[in-house]
């Protein structure tokens, strides 16, 4: 899908988070917990409220409002597949809301899985301010949520984390029984990302969303998506996740694809990969 323009214009690290950066780099004055401030206003682009509902893009579904373990109410949609006896936890990038990306959801859904599509604390209708360990906790109640409350078991949910939220996904799915987890346009860490944009500046985001060290311990098969045009995460940061990965793993190729038109330059072949590894790790008894 094309999401918009704000979205579209949001990495990571955006063009206007430079400046921020580089006023960092010249405040060397500045305490500690306003450089940590400054620097989340750079990662997270949140969007407030809804912009698209479910039933926009032909979906059944509910607004629901999980309570994070440090107390923060935060926003999610539950999309049920009849019959379906799997989920997907839908973990987004970095700017925006969740709403826009229902129509990406629709398709997960349409291949036969529950899904909850989270808004981050500070995105859409959830309350408080993104951190990086805030939006952990969101994912651990947005799974909390499926497995206690919609009571799907542990080996049935798959996680599908993308850009930023492949490494909330890889975080999350550190030694736990999952059925699987989808990355997505991800990187191995938030200062090899920053680094291969700003050279030195990168030192300023050092130990922060370091899944190259988080993936070694993830016990689930893992399925890989890279556009091999990515202006924003660069393709090679998702290839040295991948390969410093435990098996089984796959890694797919989105030739022509940037950051933002996966799904639109990957079609019907993109999604039925997706299809594929859902019935390889959580097959669905019967036909559907």
């Amino acid at each position: 899908m094309r999401y918009p323009a704000r979205v579209r214009t949001a990495g990571v690290v955006t063009a206007v988070g430079l400046g921020v950066v580089l006023a960092l780099l010249l405040t060397s004055l500045l305490a500690r917990p306003m450089w940590n401030r400054l620097i989340e206003r750079v990662i997270f682009q949140p969007s407030p409220g809804v912009d698209i509902h479910p039933g926009q893009v032909g979906l059944e579904g509910e607004e629901v409002f999980l309570t994070t373990e440090d107390g923060v109410r935060i926003h999610a949609f539950h999309l049920p597949s009849p019959g379906a006896t799997r989920a997907i936890l839908f973990l987004h990038g970095n700017a925006g809301n969740a709403s826009h990306r229902l129509p990406n959801a629709a398709e997960l859904v349409r291949l036969g899985a529950h899904v909850l599509l989270l808004d981050y604390r500070g995105y859409g209708r959830s309350e408080g301010t993104p951190s990086e360990a805030g939006v952990f906790a969101d994912a651990r109640a947005g799974l909390a949520h499926l497995l206690e409350e919609r009571g799907v078991p542990e080996r049935r949910v798959v996680l599908f984390g993308r850009s930023l939220g492949g490494a909330v996904a890889v975080d999350l799915a550190q030694d736990r029984k999952l059925a699987g987890v989808i990355l997505e346009s991800t990187f191995t860490s938030a200062a090899d990302v920053a680094r291969g944009a700003f050279g030195p500046v990168g030192a300023l985001v050092r130990g922060r969303f370091e899944s190259d060290v988080k993936i070694a311990r993830v016990r689930a098969p893992l399925l890989f998506f890279h556009g091999d045009r990515d202006e924003i995460i660069p393709f090679e940061l998702g290839r040295r996740l991948y390969e410093r990965a435990p098996e089984p793993k796959s890694f797919e190729t989105l030739r022509g694809a940037g950051h933002n038109d996966t799904t639109l330059v990957g079609g019907r072949p993109y999604f039925a990969r997706i299809g594929r590894f859902l019935d390889e790790v959580a097959p669905e008894p019967g036909p559907r």
